[in-house]
């Protein structure tokens, strides 16, 4: 690891630390280095709040002048909420900025390294550029699609079964690994699950860390409106719940759901079930830029039949369940040969008590 390297691994470190606070923007982080010392450091914090460059500077004052800035993402050339971070760049006279990665924001898009570039400064882009994106991935598909980010999250036996052949699934996985499955809701907007598993766990959906946490939005799949008014995930009290129905459901009930504060989102119905795929364009509109599915089979496979998860986070158990009618954790059509099934790329394995986490990716996302 050369010297850029190392210093750009300490910015994507410091940018990890708000993974999950500063929806919808990107985390970012910014060291400034002056002879082989860091004089600056910052992130970004939260939306809304200065950018990462803006705390870094801060930091440095006067000592920012003829050092290097190293930055994880392009610096913003449009005014938001905050000013653009490149000429606060410019103006601040420092003698080279290294930069991991391009801003996919078309508002963006390389303007930023220009106007960092037309006034002088050296600019070089493209260090430790695969562990930006990969940082990032979230921002970069919103930017590309404006759909939610999906993560589809399972845990599962070795043979893998998710349940009993009468739905019991309590535990498949050790406290380490639901622990850790704590640790991802904290980092998203939103969970959604199906009627089925609110019926069949009545779940709370609700992040439980030492620290507390962030309690993300809870989404329920429920074309037919029967989720029981008394089930612990409408109390709106500790974390927020839409219901996903669909028009002309039992109208009592909708009153009865919306004065406990839950909000009703009514999209159409087709054959094969509510539409997924207007429902994440709903979802992003509404500020949901992530979305962790927890769902049982039948929402793992309708999810996964329309081509909308964008990860995978499969939880094994050292457990073999066997059964001809135990659940497996993807459900939907049959098919005929195996050039049908979908292929992924395994990017990391974990490991969390006596479990392992395989973290994956569509190969064709």
């Amino acid at each position: 690891m050369n010297k850029d390297q190392y210093f750009m691994k300490m910015a994507l470190d410091l940018a990890a630390t708000a993974k999950g606070r500063t929806n919808p923007n990107p985390v970012v982080g910014a060291i400034l280095v002056k002879d082989g010392v860091i004089v600056g450091s910052g992130l970004h914090r939260k939306a809304g709040e200065p950018h990462a460059e803006v705390h870094a500077f801060r930091m440095a004052g006067e000592h920012a002048k003829g050092a290097t800035l190293y930055v994880t993402l392009e610096p913003c050339s449009h005014f938001g909420k905050t000013p653009p971070c490149a000429n606060l760049v410019v103006e601040s006279e420092v003698s080279r900025v290294v930069v991991a990665m391009q801003d996919p924001n078309p508002q963006v898009a390389g303007r930023g390294i220009e106007l960092v570039r037309k006034a002088g400064i050296e600019v070089e882009v493209g260090i430790l550029e695969a562990e930006a994106k990969l940082l990032n991935e979230r921002f970069i598909h919103n930017m590309l699609t404006k759909t939610p980010f999906v993560i589809s999250k399972v845990a599962m036996t070795l043979d893998g079964k998710i349940a009993t052949y009468n739905g019991h699934s309590k535990w498949i996985t050790g406290e380490e690994s639901r622990y850790n499955v704590h640790r991802l809701r904290n980092e998203v907007d939103a969970i959604l699950v199906g009627i089925g598993t609110v019926m069949a766990d009545d779940p709370q959906l609700t992040t439980r860390l030492e620290s507390g946490g962030k309690n993300p939005i809870r989404i329920i799949l429920d074309s037919d409106l029967r989720i029981p008014v008394d089930a612990k995930i409408t109390d709106c009290s500790v974390a927020k719940t839409w219901i996903v129905t669909q028009k002309g459901v039992n109208p009592e009930k909708i009153h009865a759901l919306e004065q406990k504060g839950i909000e009703l989102l009514y999209i159409p119905k087709m054959a094969s079930g509510l539409d997924l795929k207007e429902l994440m364009e709903r979802l992003f509109e509404k500020g949901v830029t992530d979305l962790l599915v927890e769902g049982g089979s039948e929402i793992n496979g309708s999810f996964l039949r329309e081509g909308l998860i964008n990860k995978f986070f499969i939880y094994m158990a050292p457990k073999i369940l066997g059964g001809r009618g135990s659940l497996t954790p993807f459900t939907g059509d049959d098919v005929e040969n195996m050039d049908q099934a979908l292929d992924v790329i395994i990017h990391e394995i974990e490991q969390f008590g006596t479990d392992i986490c395989i973290t994956a990716y569509p190969k064709n996302n």
